[in-house]
């Protein structure tokens, strides 16, 4: 859910992986890592993440706070 959130926001603000790790000084294989939720997120690095995304700490820990897409065909379950 967080990876999922930061990675919403940062795309909503136009930002590649590598302008967000730029901005928030860690490396972009990290933010990616993160992003698919790969890693771990230590508190200190959040907090470098919503700093240079210019946002409160508690914005990006809501649960859906960004729907997710919908496909365009949706699965078939066999049966």
């Amino acid at each position: 859910m967080l990876g999922k959130n930061i990675r919403h926001e940062r795309l909503r603000q136009g930002f590649s992986q590598d302008d967000l790790a730029e901005k928030a000084g860690l490396h972009r294989t990290y933010i990616g890592m993160v992003e698919r939720g790969e890693r771990n997120i230590t508190l200190l690095n959040y907090a470098k993440i919503v700093d240079a995304l210019n946002l409160a700490m508690h914005d990006l820990m809501k649960e859906s706070v960004y729907p997710l897409p919908q496909s365009k065909h949706p699965k078939r379950i066999g049966l």
